[in-house]
């Protein structure tokens, strides 16, 4: 059954460091009255900062600042040990499990990096107790969060209600009711191969943007007649889409930029051109004596970036450790015009601010469009 009749969603999307946009963002919302959503559906990175929205007790402004703060002050050792002798480590142990076969035996390895400081931090920041708390007081219909099974996998969509609901199953995905924890938040942000899986249950979970082939889906299944997506995909124009990035041989850099541009950006875009098309059907169908079934008309607002994240990392690199900076050099990331591979992994406070300003700015400078969707929505419905 839908958890409301009418309500807006707030969709968050992955991206590693890139998703410090969205809580500047969610910053000016708040400002202007605008941060408390009753649906919330994030995934990856998005998924830390949906959980923190759906958990926080305090005022709407207040909570969107702290969220700004958080992102201030992680440094990539918050998130993964960056140093020389734990990231060698890992990788050696990698060459000799790939050389030996791990031989029916435990793999000695669980990812390139040790993702426990991020853990610890989201401990301290993120109280999910409070998720549960704002559902009984009706400050919030649900939270979703998505991770791939990697059992199955399936996308698994983890959905905290303070009621119980009829899960949804699709081809590749499915819904199961929980009670959201870190280590729910964890395995939907644990990028394959880079960051150990994470148990819950008893089954080994990584990124959920890995096989999310409908991000809105989660927001659709629990009521939302429109959607406020957050995404950090920069759209460019027909001459910027055409423009050499590299010379020569592309880089391993270069690839991995793509695959997890892939991975993160992609599926957003396809995902909403979808709804937009089935919008217009519905509108068709609505005008004649042809009912349009079971399908509603969702309304939809996409903010993405006014600038290129990628080339916002550009320069960036010396930030890092050094053992991340050896890593970037060795891929041939100073190769590329846009180093979408940096910009994953820059939990520096150099980029993450230029990011919480992006978002920021963009949002005051939209809030027309921004205000007027979200206040009358149905107007596009022809009400």
């Amino acid at each position: 059954m839908a958890i409301a009749d009418c309500s807006t969603a707030l969709v968050l999307t992955g991206g590693g460091a890139r998703a410090a946009y969205q809580a500047g963002v969610l910053k000016a919302l708040a400002e202007k009255g605008q941060c408390r959503f009753p649906i919330i559906t994030g995934v990856s990175a998005g998924a830390i900062n949906a959980t923190y929205l759906a958990s926080v007790t305090e005022k709407p402004i207040e909570s969107a600042q702290h969220l700004c703060e958080a992102w201030n002050d992680l440094q990539i050792e918050e998130v993964f040990r960056s140093d020389l002798s734990a990231i060698g480590r890992s990788l050696i142990l990698w060459a000799w499990m790939l050389i030996r076969g791990s031989g029916g035996h435990t793999v000695p390895v669980r990812g390139i990096v040790d993702t426990t400081p991020l853990r610890n931090y989201l401990q301290r920041r993120i109280r999910t107790g409070g998720i549960q708390s704002n559902l009984e007081q009706g400050k919030l219909d649900a939270l979703a969060i998505s991770a791939t099974n990697y059992h199955t996998g399936q996308t698994i969509t983890f959905v905290h209600t303070k009621e119980e609901f009829q899960p949804w199953v699709r081809a590749g995905r499915r819904a199961v009711q929980a009670q959201i924890t870190i280590d729910h938040v964890l395995a939907s942000s644990a990028l394959p191969i880079v960051f150990p899986a994470v148990p819950v249950n008893g089954v080994y979970y990584g990124d959920g943007s890995v096989r999310q082939t409908a991000p809105l889906s989660p927001a659709i299944h629990m009521g939302a007649d429109r959607i406020l997506a957050i995404s950090v995909r920069y759209p460019r124009d027909p001459v910027e889409e055409t423009e050499i990035q590299v010379h020569g041989y592309p880089p391993p850099a270069q690839i991995l930029g793509m695959l997890m541009n892939s991975i993160f950006l992609d599926s957003l875009e396809a995902d909403a051109e979808r709804l937009r098309g089935t919008n217009q059907i519905i509108s068709h169908y609505a005008s004649s004596a042809q009912p349009p079934g079971r399908f509603r008309h969702i309304d939809l607002l996409v903010l993405n970036p006014s600038r290129d994240l990628g080339k916002l990392s550009a320069n960036l690199a010396a930030d890092l450790p050094l053992s991340l900076r050896l890593l970037v050099r060795g891929l041939g990331a100073e190769r590329s015009r846009t180093p979408d591979f940096l910009s994953y992994l820059l939990f520096e406070p150099s980029y993450v601010n230029r990011l919480i300003e992006l978002g920021y700015q963009d949002t005051v400078n939209r809030w027309a469009k921004i205000e007027a969707f979200l206040a009358d929505s149905g107007r596009s419905r022809g009400r």
